[in-house]
């Protein structure tokens, strides 16, 4: 029997720090639709597939590696049939500067059949890099 939409979302976002800021993206990768679409908005626009995922993550490695405790926790998750949006907190310290920051952000996946087939994602970047100082 599959995971729920919710219980899929949750997992994926909450082994972000433990598995994929470490670089072991199998167990997060067995929860991703091969076809899956990640609306990334911006410049970025939509990233199409498995393999683009995979890059994602592998592109944000160097600045996981930044932050030694980096922690990411789910505050609320509604979920309804295939879809399950979060609002969680990511928080980490930058250990160069000792420097922390904490954003809010929410996202919403459709899953079918125990895997996410697609993403949207809001993350406030603007208030990580003033916090940071950067």
């Amino acid at each position: 029997m599959s995971m729920s939409a919710g219980e899929v979302h949750r997992r994926l976002v909450e082994m972000y720090p433990r598995l994929v800021a470490a670089g072991r993206f199998d167990e997060g990768l067995a929860l991703i639709d091969p076809a899956v679409v990640d609306h990334r908005g911006g410049a970025d626009g939509d990233h199409h597939g498995i393999g683009a995922w995979r890059r994602k993550w592998e592109s944000m490695l160097g600045g996981a590696d930044e932050f030694g405790d980096l922690a990411v926790t789910v505050e609320r998750n509604v979920s309804a049939g295939d879809l399950s949006a979060n609002l969680y907190r990511s928080r980490g310290t930058q250990p160069a500067s000792g420097r922390r920051y904490e954003v809010w952000a929410m996202d919403l996946v459709q899953v079918r059949d125990g895997k996410v087939v697609e993403h949207w994602a809001i993350r406030d970047t603007a208030a990580v890099r003033h916090q940071l100082g950067l």
